[in-house]
């Protein structure tokens, strides 16, 4: 990859290396154009409207619905049999209108880990109020989850299956695709949260054979604003809201009756953030053109020299899985890489790197209690996380000034 080229779409990069592409990637030039050009050439609603503005932002809309569901495996936008693809704001509300949308019933159980973000946990905690039973699987002290723990959990009974495909606290990488094939030996649904992994590397909805992911835009160079919900069968979630622009038809009102559209519309309520959706078509094709495969191998280089370095550097603690295979033969750990440097606060490395050579990582929990108090890490953890707009001088430049703020530690 040329990533020297690949910067000239990140004017920001001038100044800075940015390595927290775990919490938010860049938005590239052509993609800022993109969502720049609705405004200033065709900005009217989606949905509504006859003249020729409001019919050019529906295409586009609607072409944007298609390159997500393409981008993923999942086929076209609206309710054919390759899935739904639903815009959202992002990981968490995709996640949450499966919380909230599934019919759900005294004694109904969910699995998930203690690997999991926030949002892919704190939804199915809440769901307990409804007498819903919750099996968390622990990861051992390496953060890898074993699959024959999710033998042993998935049982005839459990309604969904709820796990992260990549860690964005320690860059673990799930096999979901023998947790798929566990989940349909038992009846139970998948919902695979490819918040981390949808952006940086291949992700197939028919190879995983899940039945919901979900994934942010703003972390695949999209703008703010643009998330995705995939369910694999339309009717097996309700609508989180209803109103305006999701209605076919209001019959009488005493009665309260009325008819939601087929397809995505049914679950868009209301005007939605339709520059961030278009944007984020822009973001697919951006990716497109310089390719998911390679994209990937990109990252597992840089990771791998990355991961090198820092145990060659004394007094930094690297977490995580080790680099290599699992047992199914697939990578153990993607591009994100949490450490620590003795004797200093995460949030004190953070600081020194930015002031001494701007270089922006994240510190602390990375929305990960659980698990951080599970690996005894009070204070959580210094997180790397890499994009292909990063290059070897990237690492190297991370790599030295993390080895002088340790030697004055």
């Amino acid at each position: 990859m040329d990533v020297q080229e690949i910067k000239k779409d990140f004017p920001i990069l001038k100044d800075v290396i940015y390595l927290d592409s775990a919490s938010t990637g860049l938005t590239p030039e052509p993609v800022l154009e993109a969502v720049l050009d609705y405004y200033h050439s065709y900005k009217a609603n989606v949905g509504r409207g006859v003249y020729r503005m409001a019919q050019l932002a529906d295409q586009r809309y609607r072409d944007a619905h298609r390159q997500a569901a393409e981008f993923v495996g999942g086929g076209g936008g609206g309710s054919r049999p390759e899935g739904m693809t639903i815009f959202t704001r992002n990981t968490t509300e995709s996640i949450n209108i499966v919380a909230r949308g599934m019919r759900w019933k005294k004694g109904d159980r969910i699995v998930t880990s203690l690997a999991e973000h926030h949002s892919n946990l704190l939804p199915w905690l809440k769901l307990k109020e409804k007498g819903v039973e919750l099996q968390i699987i622990k990861p051992d002290k390496t953060g890898r989850l074993d699959l024959a723990d999710y033998e042993k959990a998935i049982t005839k009974g459990t309604r969904l299956v709820a796990a992260s495909q990549l860690s964005n606290a320690l860059g673990t990488v799930l096999p979901v695709k023998e947790i798929s094939k566990i989940c349909r030996e038992r009846g139970s649904a998948l919902l695979v949260d490819g918040a981390q992994s949808v952006p940086h590397m291949p992700v197939n909805v028919t190879e995983i054979d899940c039945d919901f992911l979900c994934f942010s835009g703003h972390k695949m160079l999209a703008p703010m604003g643009a998330g995705v919900l995939w369910i694999k069968k339309e009717g097996e979630v309700e609508p989180l809201l209803v109103g305006g622009g999701m209605v076919q038809d209001v019959g009488d009102l005493c009665e309260g009756g009325y008819e939601i559209k087929k397809g995505y519309e049914g679950y868009e309520a209301g005007t939605p953030d339709i520059s961030a959706g278009i944007g984020l078509g822009a973001a697919v094709d951006f990716l497109n053109r310089w390719g998911m495969e390679e994209i990937h191998n990109h990252e597992k280089r840089l990771t791998a020299k990355l991961l090198e370095g820092l145990q060659g550097i004394n007094g930094v603690e690297v977490y995580g899985p080790a680099p290599g295979s699992n047992r199914q033969g697939q990578p153990q750990r993607g591009g994100v890489v949490s450490f620590a440097v003795k004797g200093l606060l995460p949030h004190e490395v953070a600081l020194m790197l930015d002031q001494a050579s701007s270089i922006c990582v994240r510190s602390g929990h990375h929305c990960c209690i659980p698990l951080m108090r599970h690996l005894g890490l009070k204070y959580g953890t210094v997180r790397a996380s890499l994009y292909l707009y990063n290059s070897e001088d990237d690492i190297e430049k991370l790599l030295g000034t993390l080895e002088q703020i340790a030697r004055m530690a």
